[in-house]
């Protein structure tokens, strides 16, 4: 009897750590934060997201854009196209300001994200490899496979 007390505890705790979700917990000790005037970022249906002027270019490392195909922002810097699980690279996303940025949950884009609902949602970006947060709010996301964007966002 104790046995199957032992068994089914184990269980119990695989199938509450299974179904949690995949929350990142980041140092945020000697980050650096933007907060500084806001910056409006724009690309539109049809652009071509490999030109510069279609990538909103944040860092060296991180340089934000959409593909036409429909797909959602990817890391131009990184990746060639939006990878549905991990686009960004690079990147972690949370739903909040960037006043509390210490006590939010980071995650990949899609996983913290829905990108339908996500105009006029107060966010917070972390570039992991630049150690930076800001805030962004999305003003617009094009539905149908034209590829147009626009938010705004914090400066250093």
């Amino acid at each position: 009897m104790n046995k199957l007390k032992y068994y089914g505890s184990i269980c119990i705790i695989l199938i509450v750590l299974s179904c949690s979700k995949d929350k990142e917990n980041i140092d945020s000790t000697n980050s650096t934060v933007w907060k500084n005037s806001i910056k409006t970022f724009v690309k539109l249906d049809g652009a071509d997201p490999t030109d510069e002027v279609n990538q909103d270019r944040l860092t060296e490392n991180v340089w934000i854009t959409r593909g036409n195909d429909g797909g959602q922002i990817y890391n131009a810097a990184k990746e060639e196209s939006s990878n549905k699980s991990k686009s960004p690279v690079g990147t972690k996303w949370a739903i909040g300001s960037i006043d509390d940025y210490k006590d939010l949950s980071f995650n990949d884009f899609r996983i913290a994200i829905k990108p339908k609902t996500i105009v006029g949602k107060n966010l917070v970006l972390y570039l992991e490899e630049d150690d930076i947060y800001l805030s962004v709010k999305f003003t617009a996301w094009s539905q149908g496979q034209k590829g147009g964007f626009s938010y705004e966002r914090s400066t250093p």
